[in-house]
């Protein structure tokens, strides 16, 4: 084997063709040895050079490499010590060795737009050393992207609940990402893929998912263009359990809420949804986050200055925009409006104390609800909330969710 350097060598007089019978040419490199014995009529033995080779996944000098399959592998031979440190700083990267020595991968996830530098050395079965480097920097954040993503990696969730992708990066090519995201159930559900705008990408079955279902995200967009020069760079499985179903039906006519979990009816108890002039939008609104007290100003939803609650017990989100079902500790105790007549600014309230203690309805609402629940709002003045407006897909019919997949 002649390397690619051989004629620069030749020019330093490190290495020299050896003529034994026919004319022979032997491998030259550093890790070659040669040894002579005189002691046999002075003839030399061939050059020896190990028969490992290490192959570094991130090219010398290349400035693209992926944040989670740079490594080291090793062919004909196994690998003694790899080095792998941020370039100028020194700072080690730690990574793991297989058990058969093949293979080295760093620990965590490479930084984006990091320099980085990887030694590595192998011997074959004979002892003999091999040797390669490797300095390159990782893909920039400008030049790549990254998909925030729900649910997160083994949480249990309603049956309301999508997968859902939001972008960091305009996608171009919303096929070729689509393409690389995966989503099945145990259940054996069909699951689409839909886009609101360019950044978004939600997933769903045609109907709730099945109670006790696992569902599996598998991500392999390390590496591809999403945009003219921009590549992803996520490449992981995330699973999460479906739990039991519930369904909460709001009827704005009767200011009830009827809880039913996997089809049996738990309660039924009283609330109070939008005013007059703040109505409640009507649909199928699922539960995305939950905060035992949290701070609602109304300015925040563009109503002036109307409200400014620091510590609003037993919140759960129903909407992007704002509307939430919650506890209410500031009602008239003399005229309760629970079970009578819509008062809030558009979201559904139940009788709560102050400091998020005690027995109350919301708090008992809130125990027995699961971020992906399904709360459905009906006879209300108000239009459908928009299906992305929050998690509220299921507000699109099959067809018109179908329509919105590039795959």
């Amino acid at each position: 084997m002649t390397t690619p350097d051989i004629a620069a060598r030749r020019a330093l007089g490190a290495c020299a063709a050896l003529m034994v019978g026919a004319l022979t040419l032997t491998a030259c490199g550093g890790n070659a040895n040669a040894n002579s014995d005189d002691s046999k009529g002075g003839q030399d033995s061939a050059a020896k050079t190990s028969t490992a080779k290490i192959a570094i996944s991130a090219k010398d000098g290349s400035t693209g490499a992926s944040i989670n399959t740079t490594g080291v592998q090793v062919s004909g031979g196994k690998l003694t010590v790899v080095k792998m440190t941020v370039a100028g700083s020194g700072q080690a990267v730690d990574g793991t060795l297989s058990a058969d020595g093949s293979t080295w991968k760093p620990k965590e996830q490479l930084e984006r737009g990091t320099k980085y530098e990887i030694s590595a050395t192998a011997k074959d079965a004979k002892g003999l050393t091999a040797a390669a480097n490797s300095i390159f920097t990782t893909v920039n954040s400008a030049n790549s992207y990254i998909g925030t993503y729900t649910p997160d990696n083994g949480t249990t969730v309603g049956v309301g609940m999508p997968v859902s992708f939001n972008f960091d990066k305009v996608i171009s090519d919303k096929k070729a990402v689509q393409s690389h995201i995966t989503v099945t159930s145990s259940s054996g559900q069909q699951v689409v893929g839909h886009w609101f705008g360019s950044q978004r990408l939600d997933f769903r079955p045609q109907e709730y998912w099945k109670a006790g279902s696992k569902v599996t995200m598998k991500i392999d967009l390390d590496g591809v263009e999403g945009a003219n020069g921009v590549y992803g760079v996520q490449k992981k499985t995330v699973t999460f359990t479906v739990g039991r179903s519930q369904v909460s039906t709001v009827d704005v006519n009767t200011q009830t809420m009827t809880v039913v979990r996997d089809g049996r009816t738990l309660k039924s108890v009283p609330v109070s949804t939008g005013s007059p002039e703040h109505t409640t939008y009507n649909g199928q609104m699922v539960i995305s986050e939950k905060f035992t007290q949290t701070r609602m100003n109304s300015q925040t939803v563009g109503l002036g200055g109307e409200y400014d609650i620091p510590d609003v017990p037993h919140a759960m989100r129903l909407t992007q925009s704002g509307t939430f079902i919650h506890g209410n500790y500031w009602y008239n105790k003399g005229n309760p409006p629970f079970g009578r007549e819509g008062t809030s600014h558009g979201c559904v309230g139940l009788a709560d104390v102050q400091g998020a203690q005690g027995d109350t309805t919301a708090k008992w609402f809130y125990d027995n609800s699961l971020i992906g629940d399904v709360v459905v709002v009906k006879n209300s003045p108000d239009k459908t909330v928009q299906p992305d407006n929050g998690l509220n897909g299921w507000n699109l019919s099959w067809s018109e969710w179908t329509a919105g997949s590039t795959v």
